[in-house]
């Protein structure tokens, strides 16, 4: 954006930033939450915690519960700047100062193995239910998934795939919901594990994902910058960049009434989120704990099953197989979606600057759909026949997310305070909780690391 002259950007173009929805009418725009939120739902909530529960009961539930209200600080943080500027996270991370793009790199590289492990460990798992149904093997059908969604975002259907995924997340949600009151713990047992503890022998590969992939990763966070973009959130409505710090009082109050809509819209989709997380703990508490069943690799649906199919019988085994099924293939979709649209935005802006001769490796659609291609099906399909453990490859990627977090929630943070003018920088009060959500997947990172070389005993 042109700053020769003081006049904004968007008043040159005869555009001002419009006003939030009031009253009934906003309740249409509180969808960006809740669809990031469903698409997020896989791996943390229906896979980990349910594992982490037949580990090690209710002594990580403090855990639970500080990872997802923390999370939601740092997503608000990601929401705020797309909402004040109209630009992605990733377009406002190549202005920070320093080596060019030095912040897009750091976020992209990791990003890489994160992507490649994530479908391949989200559609092993979705194979298991297949496999069940229908026979045949997990090599055989993974592959064969990941072709088909990768397909599906090729094709531009991931709207369709979206709209079943949030009618299926709600049923999940209810249906674990239900169970969960159904053989509600007592409290005393339950609140045992709001005392902050850390299990004997715990193995931080295993918390680590969990953590880093409860409501959304690295990558997650940061797509609910795309989502607000997409959806005309605040200054995403006018298409196009704008600098906060130059625009009329009366936008700044409308940008203002933009930000209390996302941070509803982001707390009812963490409160949901939560809801889901909680279910599916206790379920794993009450019912797999007790029995020593934990989800490994290619019985991951079949242990899950269990979770509904000790309480409503064959129904319920195979209504949960059927949720365990288009959930993980959904989360793909959007996994596929999102890294699509991050890892064509970062190579635009990599590539600027740069004399490139042909237009097509600027095109961000073309792009799209090559990172597509390449990195999101062919890749994973290779990777997933080579290692062929999807828990493990799920593991590995959450590991990265959960160590990328304090990164983005840094980052972040500082463009907001560097772009934004003080009415629409966050409150003292969530300035430090953000920063301690940030210190806090650095520390388990940090333990994790110093467990994996030995320094500290498992």
């Amino acid at each position: 954006m042109s700053t020769q002259t003081a006049k904004p950007q968007n008043q040159q173009n005869n555009q001002q930033v419009p006003q939030a929805p009031q009253g009934w009418e906003s309740l249409k725009w509180l969808g960006p939450s809740f669809l990031w939120m469903l698409s997020a739902a896989g791996s943390g909530e229906l896979l980990f915690t349910p594992r982490i529960a037949a580990l090690y009961g209710y002594t990580l539930l403090w855990a639970l519960l500080a990872a997802v209200v923390l999370k939601w600080f740092i997503n608000r943080e990601v929401g705020r700047f797309s909402v004040c500027t109209g630009a992605t996270i990733l377009e406002g991370f190549k202005t920070l100062p320093g080596p060019k793009n030095w912040a897009i790199w750091i976020i992209l590289v990791p990003q890489v193995v994160v992507a490649i492990a994530t479908v391949a460990g989200l559609t092993g798992a979705a194979a298991t239910a297949l496999i069940l149904v229908t026979g045949g093997s997990v090599q055989l059908w993974t592959p064969i998934i990941i072709a088909v969604t990768a397909a599906i975002v090729f094709l531009g259907q991931y709207e369709n795939v979206e709209k079943i995924s949030s009618y299926v997340g709600i049923t999940r949600t209810i249906a674990v919901v239900a169970a969960a009151i159904f053989v509600f713990p007592n409290l005393r047992k339950l609140s045992a594990g709001l005392v902050p503890q850390i299990p004997n022998n715990v193995q931080y590969e295993e918390i680590l994902p969990w953590l880093g992939f409860m409501l959304a990763g690295a990558a997650g966070l940061m797509w609910y910058s795309y989502w607000v973009e997409a959806r005309g959130y605040g200054a995403a409505g006018l298409k196009q960049e704008v600098n906060p710090k130059q625009i009329t009082p009366e936008e700044m109050k409308h940008l203002q009434g933009w930000n209390r809509l996302m941070t509803l819209s982001n707390t009812l989709a963490v409160v949901g989120a939560l809801l889901a997380a909680l279910s599916f703990l206790i379920l794993g508490g009450e019912l797999l704990y007790p029995q020593g069943l934990v989800p490994q690799e290619n019985q991951v649906a079949e242990v899950l099953g269990n979770l509904l199919g000790d309480l409503w019988g064959s129904f319920g085994f195979w209504f949960m197989v059927v949720i365990v099924f288009i959930t993980f293939c959904s989360t793909t979709v959007s996994v596929q979606d999102g890294f699509g649209r991050m890892f064509a935005d970062g190579t635009n802006i990599l590539l600027s600057g740069f004399n490139v001769q042909s237009e097509r490796w600027t095109n961000e659609r073309f792009l799209r759909k090559t990172y597509i291609i390449v990195l999101l099906a062919i890749l994973p399909i290779a990777i997933y026949l080579i290692f062929g453990k999807p828990i493990g490859l799920l593991q590995l990627a959450g590991g990265i997310e959960a160590a990328h977090i304090p990164i983005v929630t840094g980052l972040t943070l500082y463009l907001n305070h560097r772009k934004l003018p003080q009415e629409l920088r966050p409150s003292k009060l969530s300035l430090g909780a953000t920063i301690i959500a940030g210190l806090f997947f650095a520390g388990f990172a940090i333990i994790y690391l110093l467990q994996l070389t030995g320094i500290i005993g498992a």
